[in-house]
């Protein structure tokens, strides 16, 4: 399949047009949440504007909600590489994981065991700690190896044991890109007979996510992170849906993963992640149209292409900051298993130091502490301020790479 150019894809997003410092901003930004193309907005303003109804009524505009809403359920669907019954929709990723573990807590027992590791955003740890305080749970850390940025599988496959009943792993570290493994220590997980739930928030922009292939009880991602707006969606087993009693309202929908939906969503928002993913299945198209080619398949074309263009500005960017003097990289290198997010300190200044004079200086956003995941920066102790971080995405150039070389090597005489 043909893949869109950067230019073209570039043209889609009008934030590119801000400018700052004199120039135009270099969003770095991304895994904290990326920006979204024309389509999206248009799609949202197009529902509130047309369409705007709440659900499940004989009229008009609330039928066109429900067609709407389902339709981007399905897109959503084929995004995580799932059914569309499987997918709960909310407004993000950690009251989705909080409202699940909540269902997971009827089913346990105090001395229960819950594992989760130090690599992780804390939406993958603290629902799990609390669910562990209140029901007395234990609870089993898995630590990562400082200087090479991996989870350390020994450590973890000792965690496990007969007792374990909830495993929560990433699939990637928002802070130092790091990709785990996950098809092995999700079969040791089930051999135990533990619930396996996998935070695919920082993975899903750089690896289409597959579900069902897998072979993970419950995933979760955030479509802000790949060009929607915000909301969050979970993917939960449809045999594992069964075994689940959630909190909800006894006149709720109890069908499906809707069960873990409360209240009236985001209409809006709903429709505009199902227009994000139609947007990243559209920058590929068949080199013909006969016979026609779908949307995962697309998307999957798509994935290829446009994270192997990251994965070479990446491999610049990280040569060019290992050059510069004072400068310290954390996590794996280009090459390895690895998302095109990665993670540095400048000798002398403290992070947020760093990051404020590359946007005041030189128009390029990135961002800086700890991205919520704590333990990843307590553990690498890096200094004052914790990581600058900076994320290539799909509209992020070579001439934006040299810039923040620039910046980078300027901010050390700031």
């Amino acid at each position: 399949m043909n893949v869109a150019n950067t230019a073209t894809i570039r043209s889609h997003f009008p934030a590119l047009e801000r400018r700052h410092a004199g120039g135009p901003v270099a969003y770095l930004d991304g895994p904290g949440g990326t920006q979204v193309p024309r389509v999206v907005a248009e799609a949202m303003a197009d529902y509130l504007l047309h369409h705007n109804a709440n659900t499940h009524w004989a009229y008009p505009s609330s039928a066109e909600t429900d067609e709407m809403l389902a339709a981007s359920r399905l897109a959503l669907a084929d995004f995580m590489g799932c059914d569309a019954h499987e997918v709960a929709l909310g407004a993000n990723m950690t009251t989705l994981t909080y409202h699940l573990s909540r269902a997971l807590g009827r089913t346990l027992s105090p001395g229960d065991e819950v594992v989760v590791t130090r690599l992780d955003h804390q939406a993958n740890v603290a629902p799990w700690k609390d669910l562990a305080r209140d029901l007395g749970l234990r609870v089993r850390e898995v630590p990562f190896d400082l200087s090479s940025g991996r989870l350390d599988l020994e450590a973890y496959e000792r965690a496990l044991s007969p007792s374990t009943r909830i495993v929560a792993l990433g699939a990637a570290s928002n802070a130092l890109g790091t990709v785990t493994p996950l098809e092995p220590l999700l079969a040791q997980a089930r051999a135990v007979g533990a619930f396996t739930f996998v935070d695919a928030v920082h993975s899903a922009p750089h690896a289409l996510p597959n579900a069902h292939a897998l072979g993970c009880d419950a995933l979760a991602c955030s479509p802000y992170k790949f060009y929607g707006p915000h909301l969050g969606a979970l993917f939960v087993r449809a045999d594992r849906l069964d075994e689940l009693d959630p909190h909800r309202l006894p006149c709720a929908d109890g069908e499906g993963a809707a069960r873990l939906e409360t209240g009236t969503l985001s209409h809006e928002a709903i429709v505009g992640a199902g227009a994000a993913v139609d947007y990243l299945a559209s920058l590929a198209t068949p080199e013909s149209q006969a016979p026609s080619v779908g949307r995962r398949a697309r998307l999957a074309a798509a994935f290829d292409e446009l994270g192997a263009r990251c994965d070479a500005l990446l491999a610049d960017l990280w040569r060019g900051l290992e050059a510069i003097p004072g400068v310290t990289l954390f996590g794996p290198p280009p090459g390895s298993h690895r998302t095109s997010t990665l993670a540095f300190t400048v000798s002398g200044v403290d992070a947020e130091r760093v990051t404020a004079h590359l946007a005041e200086a030189h128009g390029i956003f990135t961002s800086h502490g700890d991205f919520y995941a704590s333990t990843v920066v307590e553990d690498l102790d890096p200094g004052p301020g914790g990581l600058v971080r900076a994320g290539l995405a799909i509209y992020s150039t070579p001439h934006e790479v040299v810039r923040t070389l620039e910046a980078v090597a300027d901010a050390r005489s700031a």
